[in-house]
Parts: C-alpha cells; sequence; structure tokens
C-alpha cells in the first residue's frame, strides 16, 4: 500500500471517527438539555421552600429549615451538567490521575503531553460549541433567523442612514432563552433615551411585526445601549398551572426562575380590564389566607371574586359591611399598637391575633359606593338622625399604621391613576407594586414609578393575559407569567374560620376547630383591651364631665378611634351626653360625674 493511499485510508477513518463522535456528542447533549429542562423547575421549586422556610425559621433550628436544605441540594444533584462543562471536568480528572499515579519514567511525559493535548483540543470544542450556541444552538425561528441577518453591523450599517439611525451602530447580536439580545453602539449625539424615542425606526429598520415587544435600554458602559426583541420567554414550556408545590406567583420569562411576594408587604395590584388580575391575585391570597397565623379580609363590592373564597376569608360585598369591617379591622389595629411590648417594632402574628391581610377588589368601586354610607344614629333627646359614614379614612389609616399591627393592605385596581383609582393618601404607601397590561404610558408611570419608561418598565406594552411587570425595588423589569389558579380549584381548598374581632380559632383535644368568645363579656360591656374601655376608663376616673376633644389628649387615641368608642356607648347607654356635649358615664340608674 502506498504512502498516499494509507494518508487517505487514515483520513477516511479520522472523518469516520469524527462524526461518530460528533454524533454522540450530540445525542449525550441532548440527553442532558432535556434532563436540566425537566429538572431545572424543581430547583427553583425547592430554592423558593428554602427562602420560605428561612423567612419562618431564619435561626435554623427546627427541622423545616434543614429539610428545605436537603431537598435543594438532592434537586441540585438531580440536574446534570451542559455537556461541555461535563467534558471539560472529565478531562481535568484524567488529567490529574495520569499526573498522581504514572512512574516517574520518561513514558510518563509523553502520555502527560498526551493529556494537555486531547485537553485543549476539548476546549477548543467547547469554546466552539459555546460561540455557536448564542445564534444557532437554540434553533432560531424563521423570525429569528430574520431579524438575526438584519442585526448584523454590515446590514445595519447599510441601512442606519435612511431609517433616521445615522451614528449608530449594532453589534453581535445573541438569541437567548428570553429572545434575541444586541448592543447598540451610539456616537454622536446619540443616547438610550434618545434611541428609546426613536424605537419605531428601529422597527422599519429590522422589518419587526407591529405585536413584537422591543426593549431598549442603557447599555454596560457609556455610549451603548442593550436592544432586547422579546421574541421567545424563558417560561415557555413551563407547567404554569397553580398547585401546592408550585405556589410562587409566576415564572420570570427572561431568567426562568419562580417569582415569589412575600406576605408582610402593601401592595397595589393594577390593570385593565382583561389583563388578568384577579387569576393573578389568586396564588396571593392563598398564602395570606394558609396558616394558623394568617388571616384574609376581601372587600368586593363586584361580589365575584370576594364569593370564590368566603369560606377562607371574611368577605365584605355590601357598602355597609364595608364600613363595618373597616371599623373592626381600624379597633383591632390600635388595641394591637396600643399594646405593642416596648423596643418592638412590628406585631408578632399569633393563632388568636393573627396577620391580617386586607384586599379591597376594584378601588375604584369602593371609593365610590363606599364613600357616603347612611347610618341611623339616637341622639340624646331619643330622636333618630341619618349620618354618612366612609370607609376611605379608615382605609387610609390602615395603609398608613398598618404594617407595624401585622395588617396588610393590598389596593387592585382597573383605573391605576391617583385620586379616581387610587386614594392620594394610599398611593405614597405602597411597597410593591404589580402592574399587568394597562392602557397608557401615564397609567404604568403612576403604578411603577414616574422613572418607569426610562428604565424599561413598560406595561403598556404587555401582552395580556396573564404577564405582569412587579417593581419591589430588587427586580429588573423581566416580564412575569403568572400561574393560572382556576376558580374550581379555589372553589375545592379547605374551610377556614374567616377572621373577627368577635371570635378566635381554637383546637381542642381532638384537634377539630371551633368558635370561641375571646372575653366572655356583657352586651353592653367592651372588652378590657379595646379603644371603647380606655374611653370609658377616662370618662369614668375623671374629675368632671369631658367634652370629647379632651379624650382624645387623655387617651391618646385618633379622633376618629374616639369618636367610633363615644358612639358605642351612647348607644349602649353607658355614657350620657349632655346638651353643652360633656360626657358622663351612667352607674345603674343613677349618673355619676365622670
Amino acid at each position: 500500500m502506498s504512502q498516499s493511499q494509507v494518508w487517505r485510508t487514515h483520513r477516511q477513518y479520522a472523518a469516520t471517527a469524527a462524526r461518530w463522535t460528533a454524533d454522540v456528542w450530540r445525542k449525550e447533549a441532548d440527553r442532558r438539555a432535556a434532563l436540566r429542562a425537566q429538572r431545572k423547575p424543581l430547583v427553583a421549586d425547592a430554592r423558593a421552600a428554602l427562602e420560605r422556610a428561612r423567612a419562618v425559621d431564619p435561626e435554623g433550628v427546627t427541622s423545616l429549615r434543614h429539610r428545605a436544605e436537603r431537598e435543594l441540594r438532592t434537586a441540585k444533584r438531580r440536574v446534570p451538567d451542559p455537556m461541555w462543562l461535563f467534558a471539560t471536568k472529565t478531562g481535568a480528572a484524567l488529567g490529574a490521575a495520569g499526573y498522581l499515579y504514572l512512574p516517574q519514567v520518561p513514558t510518563r511525559v509523553w502520555v502527560w503531553s498526551a493529556v494537555t493535548v486531547v485537553a485543549a483540543i476539548t476546549a477548543l470544542t467547547v469554546w466552539v460549541a459555546v460561540r455557536e450556541r448564542d445564534t444557532t444552538g437554540l434553533k432560531p425561528t424563521a423570525e429569528e433567523s430574520a431579524l438575526l441577518k438584519r442585526l448584523q453591523p454590515q446590514h445595519w450599517k447599510e441601512h442606519a442612514e435612511q431609517r433616521g439611525l445615522k451614528d449608530t451602530l449594532s453589534g453581535r447580536p445573541k438569541l437567548t432563552e428570553a429572545g434575541i439580545v444586541c448592543a447598540i453602539r451610539l456616537d454622536g449625539t446619540w443616547t438610550a433615551t434618545k434611541l428609546r424615542a426613536a424605537e419605531d425606526h428601529v422597527r422599519a429598520l429590522l422589518g419587526t411585526r407591529t405585536s413584537l415587544r422591543i426593549q431598549i435600554k442603557a447599555g454596560k458602559q457609556g455610549g451603548w445601549a442593550e436592544l432586547i426583541l422579546r421574541t421567545r420567554s424563558a417560561a415557555d414550556g413551563d407547567d404554569l398551572k397553580w398547585a401546592p408545590e408550585r405556589r410562587s406567583l409566576g415564572v420570570d420569562t427572561v431568567t426562568g426562575e419562580s417569582v415569589t411576594v412575600p406576605l408582610g408587604e402593601r401592595l397595589l395590584i393594577a390593570g385593565r380590564s382583561g389583563a388578568g388580575k384577579s387569576v393573578a391575585s389568586r396564588p396571593l391570597l392563598y398564602d395570606a389566607s394558609e396558616g394558623e397565623t394568617n388571616a384574609l379580609v376581601i372587600i368586593d363590592l363586584k361580589r365575584v371574586e370576594g364569593r370564590l373564597w368566603d369560606h377562607r376569608a371574611r368577605v365584605a360585598s355590601t357598602p355597609r359591611e364595608v364600613v363595618d369591617v373597616v371599623d373592626e379591622l381600624e379597633t383591632e389595629m390600635l388595641d394591637r399598637l396600643s399594646i405593642l411590648p416596648k423596643g418592638q417594632d412590628t406585631w408578632t402574628p399569633t393563632a388568636d391575633r393573627p396577620r391580617i391581610t386586607v384586599v379591597v377588589d376594584e378601588g375604584a368601586e369602593v371609593m365610590t359606593a363606599a364613600d357616603k354610607v347612611p347610618y341611623e344614629t339616637e341622639t340624646s333627646d331619643g330622636k333618630t338622625r341619618t349620618v354618612n359614614r366612609s370607609a376611605l379614612p379608615g382605609l387610609e389609616s390602615l395603609a398608613r399604621m398598618g404594617r407595624a399591627a401585622c395588617i396588610d393592605l393590598w389596593w387592585m385596581t382597573q383605573k391605576p391613576t391617583i385620586g379616581d383609582g387610587i386614594p392620594k393618601q394610599i398611593a405614597p404607601q405602597i411597597g410593591v407594586s404589580i402592574c399587568l397590561a394597562v392602557r397608557t404610558p401615564a397609567e404604568a408611570r403612576v403604578v411603577l414609578g414616574e422613572d418607569a419608561q426610562a428604565k424599561g418598565w413598560n406595561a403598556d406594552e404587555l401582552p395580556v393575559p396573564g404577564v405582569a411587570l412587579i417593581r419591589d425595588g430588587k427586580r429588573k423589569p423581566d416580564p412575569v407569567k403568572v400561574r393560572y389558579m382556576d376558580k374550581t380549584v379555589v372553589i375545592a381548598l379547605p374551610d377556614r374560620t374567616p377572621w373577627s374581632r368577635t371570635i378566635a380559632p381554637t383546637v381542642e383535644a381532638a384537634g377539630a376547630p371551633t368558635l370561641t368568645l375571646i372575653k366572655d363579656t356583657a352586651p353592653d360591656e367592651p372588652a378590657a383591651d379595646s379603644a371603647t374601655a380606655r374611653v370609658l376608663k377616662a370618662i369614668e376616673t375623671a374629675d368632671e364631665p369631658l367634652l370629647q376633644k379632651d379624650l382624645t389628649v387623655i387617651t391618646g387615641l385618633s379622633k376618629g378611634a374616639v369618636s367610633k368608642a363615644v358612639k358605642a356607648l351612647t348607644t349602649g347607654g353607658t355614657v350620657v351626653r349632655a346638651l353643652d356635649g360633656r360626657l358622663t358615664a351612667t352607674r345603674g340608674d343613677d349618673t355619676a360625674a365622670a
């Protein structure tokens, strides 16, 4: 056999071996990619469970946190490394083994050199694979392929000037799980803000469809902007149906991570009709009503969503019920603050006095219907007169002071405008904003902040339904696909005792839940720890009859709380109001000066 034939035979063998190696590599890479896609959500769920366990047990003294940490480690071990990382680790292990176990002879030098060459070839192969994956590893669609071509620097340079984008140049585009990302160099007077205003010119240059969501934000260094075409979502392929083991609010469309909103925050949930506010809020309502130390109160004048939760929550569906439940909540808040231990900033929830989440469903309707609610009251001369009462002052008080008492207000509205859908006193108290699709950029700025558009929080461009932006001071403006919780799932949830000022849950020896009175009091006798009792005590111990304004100074209560307490005492006959407005306490049939 001639030398040329030997060389040709070697090349054929080498080509066959290369094809076989590439085929094995590809099959193993596909297998590992499928396993990673299947098991990564389990890691995200385990990580979310660990965060909840850390919130419950920050010191790590119970088995709950240890079990969550163990489950997270197990979930991580079940996720295989990508093929390139596996090959790198294997090469490194073989090299270390050869170095340790080969004898100190010249052969070792030869073998070690061979290992080095193999490692270099493996590293080169990995680098090429990773480099190609930016554009082709994710198998672009026909639309993405066309956009990738138009984003190439040469195409951009040829068409930028005629499209009004002179002095801008695209970088190398990358296809990611969240879409196409491309850096844009800004020369001359261009800035990221100016390029954002020229979005229509960018669309014309790229020939994108009108419904494709585009984000333009400042780059990582001056003179650059970042262009993102949301052609796909990292949440694609995930099961977004809510289940007890998937208790997150939704999935980040950019990172693919589960997104949670912890209890204890004052929320604003906004979005136009049909955007999916009710569905988006259901996982949150479940968390707020689950557990012995959590209680849920829903104010819903539309009587649709509240009816689904009336077996787990206190529901107010008429204007009078709204005023009554807000009165109870305000009194409960003042009671908790009055007995809060010195040096303690917030109330510690218990089974008797849990964390209360107050959800106002469609705030614009509550602002209108529960503002002037007629009540009949009896005057000191025995006549009956009608007075109008409003739930808004109490809700505003809860927004301002409720957090320290573990009473949190969540406000939901289709009209995210100050003074129309959101009260002026409540809007500044909001800590976390969840914004689904809204109609105008102005509404997006009200919900997400005046700097919303400049920083990429474009809620007016979100698709509907079921996609939201969550601004809590930590998250980036990445859209979140919310989990879907069906009505039948809500109805099938276990019953829980609704919260009330007059009853509290307890557990018998057999474990069955029952209702018991917090304190067995006479009909006209106020509870000892209530604001009413403080007002009555001040009247009884005073040397002379008091005016109502004097009680505000003596008791340290708000004017509204004193007014409600005086009304309850005079209606029950415990206190009598004289013609000059002074108040005295009664004892039996006699009147004693308080």
